[in-house]
């Protein structure tokens, strides 16, 4: 296939913001991958799952630098353009355009070659990685047509601009091979959520509803975790969960899936799929020590200590801990953490997503072997008293807990789901999980780096889109050693990511989650969602939290609407 012809559907899909028309434009298209299923990556501007956090390593300046000598011109007249137009995409298909037109042969590019050495790209490691890098994006650049040359150069920045977010790949898929039927829909998303790997989902919807049924659950891949309904009172816990519930501690930890597979090797994921089995060495020599089985998937929370007073502490003391993959041995001392187990997933070569709950308990109870401080079973009771769980709520919140979950003991486990199997009650705060879009350079004190920060939003919950709702200039740590994220941490963290800058401030890609607290919301013309938040304060970076995880402009305008019922009643 010709990138040209890939070129052609990029097009289509960039002029139309119709979620209808986009999935349309890939029922048509996407049979024609069937020989070559790990292509559908690319129309997502990637060439490898989600899963897989490689990336292709190119920066704005090595981009620039690309497009220079493929256009045989000097670096100042790129970023000359670049400035001008706001896109090196553009620039480089302006520039390549006009060399192509003096050259008296050129091959045509096709996808093979492209997908090959975007590959290749993403690999490349060590000694001399630029350079060789760097030769590969201008082989592509200097073969590519003008309009392919767009596509080439925001792929390589992951700014791709084709507006195809997960759901709309989903139900192209489906539409490609079974029209209109929304069971295959959600027989494909059920999928999806096991795998997390458009390819092999691709490959498997193509040979219909029974390709589809061979899904496997496989221990050492990334497994979308179920996720829970909020909820903040009791009653609306047990009409959702049923008469007689489980309820167990909600820790103030992060979420992990515990892999191991049937050779001995163990691995963990976070909620967001990232691997984070070599930052916890401890975490691994626990589960090979005090777990029992061949190979398994447990979900746990991972939560930090104090290892001088012995006691538990928040989330952002240890989330340190994700992120850094250096002074492992002294973070590990530094910041120790305790395992809590509280379900399973798959064990000794068998799946137990439709095993109900309170079955799927009585076996982690078998295979984890308790250790203080090391590993335990989520602390639990089973009930259908109203008062037990208050008392137990109650509880949970005295010793520094989040607060409870509350669990249906017939329910199956449903990865990537919010199906009503499960609820979290916590005590009503007002904080939403927001993705960091822009940043501002400070002054003063804080002169030197990024320490304003604007803060976004999903459009809606099935949508990649998002929406702006405010700026946070406060909450972060000043100095370095005190728990906590520091202004420096989130800058070194953002400065990669830099899309865009000028007059002061940047762009970032939407990759940096944290938990913002507020006053109130309130609208505001200031911001494309419409509304502020006001007085906005950073209290967590959220490392193991994706953009499908943090709010959307619903939840924006649910705290609006309460606060203006509020006023009305004489209560604000």
């Amino acid at each position: 296939m010709k990138y040209s012809e890939l070129v052609k559907v990029y097009d289509a899909l960039s002029a139309t913001t119709k979620k209808i028309e986009k999935i349309d434009i890939l029922a048509k298209f996407l049979p024609r991958l069937k020989d070559h299923p790990e292509w559908i990556y690319l129309l997502r501007g990637r060439v490898l799952p989600d899963y897989d956090e490689r990336e292709f390593g190119i920066s704005t300046q090595l981009a620039i630098k690309a497009i220079a000598r493929a256009a045989a011109v000097d670096s100042k007249e790129v970023v000359k353009k670049f400035h001008k137009v706001g896109d090196l995409g553009d620039v480089a298909a302006e520039l390549i355009g006009k060399k192509r037109q003096s050259t008296l042969f050129s091959k045509e590019l096709d996808v093979a070659r492209v997908f090959d050495n975007l590959r290749k790209i993403v690999d490349i490691t060590g000694n001399g990685a630029v350079d060789r890098k760097l030769s590969y994006v201008i082989e592509l650049l200097s073969s590519a047509a003008g309009d392919g040359s767009v596509y080439i150069i925001r792929t390589l920045l992951n700014d791709l601009r084709v507006g195809v977010a997960d759901a709309i790949l989903r139900d192209g898929i489906v539409v490609a091979f079974f029209g209109e039927d929304r069971e295959m829909r959600d027989k494909v998303e059920e999928t999806y959520d096991k795998v997390n790997d458009f390819a092999e989902v691709f490959a498997m919807a193509s040979k219909g509803k029974k390709g589809l049924d061979s899904v496997r659950i496989v221990p050492g891949r990334p497994l979308k975790v179920m996720l829970p309904v909020k909820v903040t009172e009791i009653d609306e816990a047990f009409r959702i969960c049923g008469d007689k519930v489980a309820v167990e501690h909600k820790y103030d930890g992060f979420r992990v899936l515990i892999n191991k597979d049937s050779r001995g090797n163990v691995s963990l994921f976070t909620r967001r799929l990232d691997n984070v089995t070599n930052q916890f060495p401890d975490v691994v020599k626990i589960v090979k020590e005090r777990i029992h089985g061949n190979d398994f998937i447990l979900d746990s929370e991972v939560v930090g200590y104090d290892p001088e007073k012995m006691r538990y502490r928040p989330f952002e003391a240890i989330s340190q801990r994700i992120r850094r993959k250096h002074e492992i041995e002294r973070l590990m001392k530094k910041l120790p953490v305790e395992i809590n187990v509280f379900d399973v997933i798959y064990l000794n070569g068998e799946s137990k997503i439709d095993m109900p709950f309170i079955e799927r308990r009585k076996v982690i109870e078998k295979i984890v072997n308790h250790e203080p401080w090391k590993i335990r079973l989520s602390k639990q009771i089973i009930t259908s008293d109203k008062k037990e769980v208050l008392k137990f709520y109650k509880e949970a919140l005295k010793i520094g807990e989040e607060g409870v979950m509350v669990k249906r003991l017939d329910s199956p486990y449903r990865p990537g789901r919010r199906v009503g199997y499960i609820v979290k009650m916590k005590p009503e705060a007002k904080d939403l999980d927001l993705v960091i879009v822009g940043a501002e350079y400070g002054r003063g004190k804080r002169a030197g780096g990024l320490t304003s920060f604007i803060l976004a939003c999903r459009k809606n919950a099935g949508s990649r889109e998002l929406v702006e709702v405010g700026k946070a200039s406060s909450g972060l740590k000043e100095k370095e050693g005190s728990d906590g994220t520091t202004y420096k941490e989130i800058n070194d963290i953002l400065q990669p990511l830099i899309i865009k800058e000028e007059k002061g401030y940047v762009q970032v890609k939407p990759n940096v989650v944290v938990s913002v607290t507020y006053q109130n919301v309130q609208p505001s013309p200031t911001y494309n969602s419409g509304y502020a938040m006001r007085f906005p304060r950073i209290t967590h970076y959220r490392p193991e939290r994706g953009k499908h995880d943090i709010a959307t402009l619903d939840d924006i305008k649910k705290e609006f609407l309460r606060m203006q019922k509020r006023r009305k009643g004489g209560l604000g």
